[in-house]
């Protein structure tokens, strides 16, 4: 596995290219360019400006994370083909410039939903949390609102304040649209795009619906390992595979995270590791990546990985806000290098314990 670190670009994110190449062992960064729109093309050059930013930091591009899949591709709107069509420029400009990766998700309206994005727990941290019962209570066109004040100033994926003024006419974009027309949907787009995949050899790893389950009463199909492997086999290209989030596919504790990596062996491009702590199976908060502070056992998740002979990116997710530290939520700079270091340690550990064995 590479070891790298989600990065916003040098013009909206907190944390710098220098600063990440002095993380032990980490070599690369998964990046964007977070300033385009869903349906956009990205140029080559831009493309090329960005790559060399990063390589002249001393790292690498490890992978996008993300191309933004617009809401007409997700609802068999008019438009949709336009749509992917330029999606198709888009990874063919990536491919042209050796990047070979590209994280993508497919939830409606909200790309992930959180009641709280400060909560403060007992060591005077901060981390982002989920009420189920806030969100039930609240109208869904008041959601942003009710986290807006906690971004630190931040644009956060998914929640731009462009796209939530429109939160209405989204919804009802996606009022005809239930899971099977959602696995449609994704399919449809999936066998439009694998050609060029294949072409420039891209892994498109879909990340999970976070959290894994319905909002809003919106659909959301990248829940669970019948889900996943649904998709993985309706579309059996091995290009069409999954980015690994134990956050996302960890808020439902009935998923069993080391089975279902072990299930998606060969088909899983990416991997985003992080804890999260329950309080009641539909309350939780994050947590530091050490096992101990969360409900999840990092040792296996990562020996899982390990198993299947994963080999590619993976990132520490989401960290806590510590150290009187001012960033985007859930992507400061200490406790997603602590997580880093941590995630290193434990692979290390399962090398040298496999030699011995």
């Amino acid at each position: 596995m590479e070891m790298t670190l989600r990065w916003y670009g040098s013009k909206f994110d907190t944390v710098t290219l220098k600063q990440i190449r002095q993380i032990p062992g980490v070599t690369a960064v998964i990046t964007t360019l977070y300033d385009t729109k869903p349906g956009e093309v990205w140029s080559r050059a831009r493309i090329r400006e960005m790559k060399s930013e990063v390589e002249a930091a001393g790292l690498r591009v490890a992978g996008i994370e993300s191309v933004n899949v617009s809401d007409a591709i997700k609802t068999g709107a008019e438009g949709r083909d336009r749509d992917i069509e330029a999606y198709i420029e888009t990874l063919q400009n990536l491919g042209e410039e050796g990047i070979r990766l590209v994280c993508y998700n497919f939830m409606p309206v909200f790309d992930w939903t959180r009641t709280e994005l400060a909560r403060v727990r007992p060591d005077g941290s901060t981390v982002l949390a989920y009420t189920k019962e806030a969100v039930d209570a609240l109208d869904p066109e008041k959601m942003f609102a009710s986290i807006a004040g906690d971004m630190n100033g931040a644009v956060m994926p998914g929640w731009e304040p462009e796209r939530m003024e429109h939160v209405k006419e989204l919804f009802a974009l996606y009022r005809d649209v239930d899971d099977e027309k959602l696995f449609e949907n994704l399919k449809y787009f999936l066998e439009k795009i694998m050609p060029v995949c294949g072409r420039y050899d891209i892994n498109m790893a879909i990340h999970p619906d976070d959290p894994a389950w319905s909002v809003f009463g919106l659909p959301r199909i990248i829940t669970n390992k019948e889900n996943i492997l649904r998709m993985l086999r309706m579309v059996d290209n091995p290009h069409n595979g999954v980015t690994f989030c134990s956050g996302s596919y960890g808020t439902s504790l009935e998923n069993d995270l080391p089975d279902m990596i072990r299930s998606m062996k060969g088909r899983i491009h990416f991997a985003h590791v992080r804890n999260l702590k329950f309080i009641t199976p539909t309350n939780f908060e994050e947590a530091a990546h050490l096992s101990a502070d969360g409900s999840f056992d990092m040792y296996e998740i990562m020996r899982a990985l390990h198993d299947i002979g994963f080999d590619g990116p993976i990132r520490p997710d989401h960290g806590r806000m510590i150290w009187d530290e001012v960033a985007m939520p859930g992507y400061g700079l200490y406790d997603r290098a602590l997580g880093a270091a941590y995630l290193n340690g434990l692979w290390e550990a399962i090398e040298k314990g496999e030699k011995r064995a």
